[in-house]
Parts: structure tokens; sequence; C-alpha cells
């Protein structure tokens, strides 16, 4: 079906043809049944101790003011991230601000955090309660004075209806973000995240989204943060302001954050390193290209305890989530395999992991 619409849905500007598809999933008309997927408990896993039907995220920049998750939970996705939600709200930046390279199967955006805020965002999830497992992403408006302050105002208005919330500090569209990969601003950032969630009484874990565009001297430094302070999750990686030399398309100069097939490799290299640096400890989600159950299974493998798309779906429409879960299954039973947790971290761990691999998979 998708690919007799794309033609057409590619001939619209990229904003027009979104918002005519959260104007359809609001519709809400598609059975669940369309997307299931034979033998998908090889799929089950956990992420901050709940169990997922599957590691199949939707990152979050798709359904920023929440409007559509209950529809979109019925594409088979094991769990969903909405927002970037900042305090107040916010109509992002000029227009046009999202881009398709088609030949580069990628995407640059720089939308700057456009939602309805906080206030509205958190009384429209508290009003329809989420069919799976919910995570929300947090961010700061743009004409701020004070970002560690509108992180900690979104934060407190929380309600428990979410699973975990993404601390956005990774965004290339707005100004001075990426700040809070400083040693000294994280720290401070984190700190007084934890207050508010003591203050508050907030169960709920926390990841950090991190970006792709930093050095391997950092990785160290953030772990090491990221234990002391408790953080349960970090998701690698938000959109790269970099990486344009090898791109074919004419728009491929356009300001913005580049996601899709050219993230995909460094992504996934970073999720490695992530995870080595953690021993595991830490919940990974990976980002960036995932678009088929190959590209999947190599960020898990990598270290990811699940993983997140979004460009995949512009470019292969809704079924693709059945399609990555069909080919994960189908991996998980070349490789000897019984459940898709078996596998993570398969090709980071040190040796003495991949020999036990090794000898179960050639075990029948």
């Amino acid at each position: 079906m998708f690919s007799i619409l794309r033609p057409y849905i590619f001939s619209l500007d990229p904003e027009v043809a979104h918002d005519l598809a959260i104007k359809s999933l609001k519709a809400n008309f598609l059975p669940k049944s369309f997307f299931d997927v034979a033998e998908e408990e090889m799929l089950e896993t956990k992420l901050f101790n709940k169990k997922l039907p599957n590691p199949i995220g939707l990152a979050a920049g798709f359904d920023k003011s929440a409007e559509v998750y209950n529809s979109l939970f019925k594409f088979g996705f094991g769990f969903i991230e909405v927002g970037t939600v900042t305090p107040k709200r916010q109509l992002g930046n000029p227009k046009p601000r999202i881009f398709r390279l088609e030949k580069d199967k990628a995407l640059i955006n720089r939308l700057g955090f456009n939602n309805h805020g906080s206030e509205i965002i958190f009384k429209r999830i508290s009003e329809n309660q989420p069919d799976g497992f919910l995570g929300i992403n947090i961010g700061p408006n743009k004409d701020t004075r004070n970002k560690e302050e509108d992180y900690f105002t979104c934060l407190s208005r929380v309600s428990v209806d979410a699973d975990y919330i993404t601390i956005n500090i990774s965004s290339p569209n707005t100004e001075g973000l990426r700040n809070f990969h400083n040693q000294e601003e994280m720290k401070k950032l984190l700190v007084g995240l934890n207050k508010i969630k003591k203050e508050k009484k907030i169960k709920l874990p926390i990841a950090i989204k991190i970006s792709p565009d930093i050095y391997e001297k950092d990785i160290e430094r953030i772990v090491e943060l990221v234990k002391s302070q408790k953080i349960q999750g970090i998701i690698v990686s938000n959109t790269t302001d970099n990486n344009r030399e090898n791109l074919s398309d004419m728009k491929k100069n356009e300001a913005g954050g580049l996601s899709g097939q050219p993230l995909k490799n460094l992504s996934t290299d970073l999720v490695k390193k992530f995870y080595k640096e953690t021993k595991g400890e830490v919940k990974i989600i990976g980002v960036g290209g995932v678009d088929s159950g190959e590209s999947a299974f190599e960020k898990i493998t990598a270290g990811a305890d699940a993983v997140q798309l979004y460009t995949g779906m512009v470019y292969k429409g809704p079924g693709v989530v059945k399609e990555i879960k069909k080919e994960l299954i189908s991996i998980l039973k070349k490789e000897n395999l019984e459940n898709i947790s078996e596998a993570v971290g398969i090709n980071a761990w040190p040796l003495y992991k991949q020999e036990l691999y090794s000898t179960r998979k050639n075990y029948v």
C-alpha cells in the first residue's frame, strides 16, 4: 500500500506530508492485527525493568505533541517516545525546515522543538492512557533565559502515565543545547533533575539523549556522570550536523540535523563504545539508520537493549516495523538464539562472551 502512495506523498512538502499523516492517524481506523507477527515472543525484552513486546521503538520527533501515540502502537512498535516537549508552547523555526535527501535515504530537519507545550501535552496523555510503553522527551524553550530550569519545569509537571523520561541535550537546532555535554553543565543538570525527582517523588527512570558528534574522550566522562547520578539510560544518538561530505543529494548542505542511513554506522559505533564503557550496566537505546532487521540487529549486537527509528518509516512506511520484526526473528533462528535479549552486546563484549555465544551457536 505505501509503495503505491509514496510517489504522491513524496510530491508534497515533507512537513505537509507529516501533518497529513498525523491527521490520518487521529482517525485510528487500522486494526492492530494487521501488523501482527508470528513468533513475536522471540522479541520480548525488558527496558527499565518493564516488559516490552519487542525492542523496536519510534523515536521522538514524529508525535511531537502526543496526539497519536495509541494509533502508532497499532503499527507494532514495542515502545514510543513523544516530544520533544518544552514548558511553553513553541512554533519552532521558520519554514521550510524539513528536507528529504532521497538519494541518501536521509532527512535534514531544523524544526526547533515545535510542540503544544507541557501543560497541554501532559493533560492530553493523562486523558488518553497509553496502550503501550511510552517515553516523554523533554527540552527547553528557545527563548528561555535558563535552560536548566526548563528541564526542571517539564520534569516536575510529568504525570505517572509515562514509563520513562528522556532529557534531550543533543538537538543541533536549539542554540547552546549541546553545551550540556560539558562535564560541569551536565553534572549540574543531572543533580538538579534528581533533586526534582526526590522532591516530587517521581519514580520514572531517566534517559539522556546524546549527540553523535562527541569526541571519544567524552564517552568515559559522560558514563561516569550517568552512573554517579544513577541515570538509567543513554539514547545513542540524536541527529548529526556533520558528516555531509559523502552525501549525493543537492540539499545536503541545508542547515539542521541529519538522520537516516548516513548516521547508521556512526551511531552503531557509538553504541558499541558506550556499551563497553558502561559494561552493560546502563540501558542503551540505539538510534540512527534503523530501517531493517539487519540494521536493528547490528545495533543490538553492538550493545543496544532497544532501538528507535523515524527516518526509516518516512521512506518505507508504517509496514517497516512488521518487516523489521519478521527479519529479526529470522536472524535469531539463523543464529540459534532463542530471544533477542541474548544478542545484546555480543559484538562488543570481551572475548569470553563471544566464545560463549559461538559455543551456543554451534551447539545443535
